[in-house]
């Protein structure tokens, strides 16, 4: 048997990795501004996440969730407390796009409507709700096309109150990420986000923040949505939840009641993905990485913006696009084979994302600004 050849891959295998950097299988050692697409937040194999990670696997791995899961609980405290949402529930799953999947569900569960409103430019997985969502005919197979799904442009007040009043009372949930990934590191204004809860709530509808990406710490703050000061009823995570390990959630406002068998999944929040997301909240209140994503943020955002050829650096804390005048293709090659940097694509493919993890230092930052001087003055 062979690998369904679905990705485009790197010449290079990762075979070793610690804190900000990575070494492929002869030895080379790259600097990773890119995480993984955003997967590394408190960097490769911390000794804390492999502590609790194998101190966890010596005792049990997996029990579904039929049984009590005490880390569940611990979890959901962390959880609350660092994004200072005490007061809501916590779903496990697995992924991101399973995330989605369950909060569009668990939305249109909440208020019986079936049409959901998500913007352009948007990515929120691959699965049939999600994709269905995500703005990229190439992803979206036969099965998955619905009439279900309206897109508007992001940051586009009118667009979206048309949208409601065009499907008055039929609108079951406005889903968009705070800070658009895939789509090139588009943020979403303070006044959008507030229009978007005063319409949901005019009309019985329910706000979901995807935070898959911008969530987790990445903005410098929990939720990227956070920074206009509004309150969505349900947060979609993954990807920087688990540092690697599989891990999707989704936050869920009380107003929202549960009931036995609304929603449910074999392998989320197992023993082991608990103890590696109780790792990583761990390390994320004890390091300040909040702080520090911001800290590091604003520094490599501020130079970026000094530096020659560039058309425009957008972001938040450690979740940054730079958009160049041409294709960014060459410099991404460049950056990987001649300076050992790993820097991420976006689907403009004009802008290159850095998502590093959240505890990088200045001497990190200042060898990417380094090798992309040189790299764009040429």
């Amino acid at each position: 048997m062979k690998m369904f050849d679905v990705y485009p891959l790197y010449d290079i295998n990762i075979v070793r990795a610690e804190g900000s950097y990575v070494w492929d299988d002869k030895g080379t050692k790259y600097l990773d501004m890119y995480g993984g697409h955003a997967v590394i937040s408190i960097g490769h194999t911390h000794p804390h996440y492999v502590e609790m990670v194998t101190n966890q696997l010596k005792n049990i791995g997996f029990y579904s969730n039929s049984v009590i899961i005490a880390q569940q609980k611990e979890l959901a405290e962390k959880l609350g407390r660092l994004s200072g949402k005490s007061d809501y529930q916590l779903f496990l799953c697995n992924s991101g796009a399973e995330a989605n999947e369950n909060a569009l569900k668990l939305a249109s569960f909440f208020n019986g409507k079936k049409k959901v409103i998500a913007m352009k430019g948007s990515f929120h997985g691959r699965t049939s709700l999600a994709v269905a969502a995500t703005d990229n005919p190439n992803i979206v197979a036969p099965v998955n096309q619905t009439d279900n799904v309206i897109f508007v442009p992001l940051n586009d007040e009118q667009a979206l109150e048309e949208a409601f009043l065009a499907n008055k009372g039929e609108i079951s949930s406005v889903i968009l990420e705070g800070i658009q990934g895939v789509g090139g590191i588009r943020e979403a204004s303070r006044s959008f986000l507030w229009k978007i809860r005063s319409l949901c709530d005019q009309h019985d509808a329910v706000y979901i923040a995807d935070s898959v990406q911008c969530g987790c710490a990445r903005s410098g703050q929990y939720y990227s949505h956070d920074w206009a000061g509004v309150s969505a009823d349900i947060y979609s995570m993954a990807k920087g939840i688990g540092n690697g390990f599989p891990m999707g959630a989704i936050s869920i406002s009380p107003r929202i009641a549960p009931k036995y068998g609304m929603l449910g999944t074999t392998f989320g929040g197992n023993h082991l993905a608990c103890a590696a997301a109780i790792a990583v909240a761990d390390v994320i209140e004890q390091e300040n990485l909040i702080d520090n994503a911001k800290k590091m943020g604003d520094y490599l955002i501020a130079e970026l913006r000094k530096l020659p050829n560039i058309k425009e650096v957008r972001g938040r804390g450690l979740m940054i696009g730079i958009e160049l005048f041409e294709d960014a293709a060459p410099l991404r090659k460049k950056l990987i084979y001649d300076e050992h940097i790993f820097v991420g694509s976006s689907g403009n493919k004009n802008v290159f994302r850095l998502l590093p993890a959240l505890n990088i230092t200045q001497a990190h930052a200042d060898q990417l600004l380094t090798s992309l001087r040189k790299l764009l003055t040429v």
